[in-house]
């Protein structure tokens, strides 16, 4: 197991698809309509070395109460741009096609949370902050602190990725008389 803490550096570069990692500090929540408002007003937090994790967390009372990862795919075409701005790591569930593992590459990781583990994440998180709150609480970014979510590296900085290996076997077994 890695402890890794953002801002993170290079030593993202390092970790191989299927390791298994904590992660601490800031991370940044964004979905599809807090991605577009990213790409047209630019990114309101520093990216470099951040952390974006695509969820759409549910905050009450100035706490996050659920903080489950929606899925990335849905975030595909949109991610280059905060690539290109140093953002290091992308988490969610699901995984990334092929053009983002290949934006990945000698840049940063894709690290996958299991869907479904909404509350676990919710107890390792305290907020910090929101940008774009007239999105509503789904799509705003929002800035919360980690205190060593576990996660697994699901695509890596050299292009393994451990979803499309995944499908690779199914679409082979589909094949199968």
């Amino acid at each position: 197991m890695t402890d890794l803490a953002t801002p993170l550096g290079t030593e993202v570069l390092e970790l191989v698809a299927g390791d298994r990692v904590t992660l601490s500090g800031i991370v940044y929540t964004a979905r599809d309509e807090a991605h577009l408002r990213m790409m047209r007003e630019g990114i309101p937090f520093d990216p470099v070395g951040a952390a974006v994790y695509h969820c759409g967390p549910v905050i009450a009372d100035g706490r996050v109460v659920a903080a489950g990862p929606t899925t990335s795919s849905r975030m595909n075409r949109l991610s280059g741009f905060l690539l290109d701005a140093g953002v290091r790591a992308l988490i969610g569930k699901g995984g990334m096609d092929a053009t983002v593992t290949g934006q990945l590459r000698g840049r940063g990781v894709y690290l996958a949370f299991t869907g479904g583990c909404a509350a676990l994440a919710a107890a390792r998180m305290r907020l910090e902050g929101v940008w774009f709150p007239d999105l509503g609480m789904a799509e705003a970014v929002w800035a919360i602190r980690l205190d060593r979510l576990p996660l697994v590296v699901g695509i890596d900085s050299h292009g393994a990725n451990l979803f499309a290996g995944v499908q690779a076997r199914a679409e082979r077994a589909a094949k199968l008389p």
